[in-house]
């Protein structure tokens, strides 16, 4: 989702998780979210279970100078903030023209000579 010119957001919906149970990793241009819920079988046994228990991992294939920012865990959602940062060298800049004075003028090859003589 997108959040404003240069902001982004990820959203997942990870019921019946905790925050200790999810990992996120930003490497390059990707960015990995897993989740490991650790299930006591001494629970008892269910005829249903409406929440999934099962290990999972998903990727996702960031653009070039996306960054992940800060995470979020609340009722059941987790939001990961991702930034476009544009390296300084590759932003672009104004160059400023050098004024010269009237009296300034490029020289050629024949006006010294004429000024010699």
């Amino acid at each position: 989702m997108r959040d404003g010119e240069d902001s982004y957001r990820i959203s997942i919906a990870l019921a019946g998780f905790r925050p200790d149970d999810i990992d996120i990793v930003a490497q390059q241009n990707s960015l990995i979210v897993s989740a490991n819920r650790n299930v006591d079988e001494a629970e008892g046994t269910y005829l249903h279970r409406g929440i999934a228990t099962r290990s999972f991992e998903r990727r996702f294939q960031l653009a070039d100078f996306i960054e992940a920012g800060n995470a979020t865990f609340e009722n059941g959602l987790l939001t990961i903030e991702l930034r476009h940062v544009l390296p300084e060298a590759m932003k672009p800049r104004r160059i400023q023209i050098g004024g010269h004075a009237a009296n300034d003028r490029i020289e050629g090859p024949g006006d010294r000579a004429r000024d010699a003589a």
